[in-house]
């Protein structure tokens, strides 16, 4: 079983409450709760930055499509390159679902 560095038990009980929504209008009313506008934007715009610099986008055209920051860009691509591979798992099931 993979242990996390972020693993407690509060949030593990936020993972289950997350694993129990079903439809996007739920994610949607729970994440609205939870988050600000902003943080929920932000989280988001690491996933595009992430899909983009997985097709190989240049750091340039990923800030001009989304207007992250090389700062930004470059901890995305640490996470793509060292992390715990949860962005090509996330993508690997979102293909899937297509």
């Amino acid at each position: 079983m993979y242990k996390s560095k972020l693993q407690n038990p509060e949030t593990d009980q936020l993972l289950k409450a997350v694993l129990s929504l079903e439809t996007m209008e739920e994610c949607y009313r729970f994440f609205e709760d939870i988050c600000t506008i902003s943080e929920l934007r932000s989280i988001a715009q690491r996933l595009d930055v992430a899909r983009m610099l997985r097709e190989g986008m240049t750091y340039t055209s990923i800030a001009e499509k989304t207007g992250a920051s090389t700062a930004t860009i470059s901890r995305v691509n640490r996470s793509l390159q060292f992390g715990s591979n949860g962005y090509r798992l996330v993508f690997e099931k979102m293909e899937t679902q297509k």
